[in-house]
C-alpha cells in the first residue's frame, strides 16, 4: 500500500465513525429535565445573619449599637470555636 491509498483509507474510516457518532447522538432520548433544580429544603435562616446584615447596612452607626456589637461578639466567638464559657469576663470599666 503507498501513502495515497493509506490516507484515503483513514479519510473513510474517520468520516464513517462521525456518520455513526452524529446518528448514534441523533437518535437517543434526552431524559427529561427535572421541573427545578433548587433543593427542596431550604435550610433554615440564621438569626445572626439576618442581624450581622442589618449591622452592615446601617454603617458606622453600628459601632455604637448595642445588638450590632453584641452580634459581633458572638460571630467572633463561632469563628473562634468558643463557647460562651471559654470567653474571659470583661473587666469592669472605671466609673
Amino acid at each position: 500500500m503507498d501513502g495515497k491509498m493509506l490516507a484515503r483509507l483513514g479519510a473513510v474510516v474517520f468520516v464513517a465513525i462521525a456518520i455513526t457518532a452524529t446518528v448514534i447522538e441523533m437518535t437517543r432520548k434526552d431524559d427529561p429535565a427535572p421541573a427545578s433544580t433548587a433543593p427542596a429544603l431550604q435550610p433554615p435562616t440564621d438569626p445572626l445573619r439576618a442581624t450581622l446584615r442589618r449591622c452592615q447596612q446601617l454603617g458606622e452607626t453600628a459601632t455604637s449599637d448595642p445588638a450590632c456589637l453584641a452580634a459581633w461578639a458572638e460571630s467572633r466567638d463561632r469563628f473562634l470555636g468558643r463557647t460562651p464559657a471559654q470567653t474571659a469576663p470583661q473587666q469592669n470599666e472605671e466609673q
